[in-house]
């Protein structure tokens, strides 16, 4: 890779938090997202609260665990993608694990 390309990225962090709880909602911890996606686990914290707030997930206790069930008929926030569903960008990269 060359310097240039170094310098942005094309998935935002919150992005990832979500591709990761789509993954395995059940099973996600905080560290684990945070591992996963490369960030501190106080910033894998305050994205999902984020994402909560912004009514894509829902968190729920179950014993010592936490479960996601995420909302996908919610749309992208940027104008640009105002229109596509959310489901649709979950559907997009996670249709590969789907199929294993």
């Amino acid at each position: 890779m060359n310097q240039q390309a170094g310098r942005w990225e094309f998935f935002t962090n919150h992005a990832r938090v979500l591709l990761t709880i789509a993954r395995d909602p059940a099973a996600t911890r905080i560290r684990n997202i945070a591992t996963v996606c490369h960030i501190a686990e106080r910033t894998a914290q305050s994205i999902v609260t984020d994402l909560e707030q912004a009514g894509y997930l829902s968190r729920e206790r179950v014993g010592r665990r936490t479960c996601y069930t995420l909302h996908l008929d919610g749309t992208l926030r940027h104008p640009a993608e105002a229109h596509l569903p959310v489901r649709e960008l979950l559907e997009l990269f996670t249709r590969h694990d789907n199929e294993h």
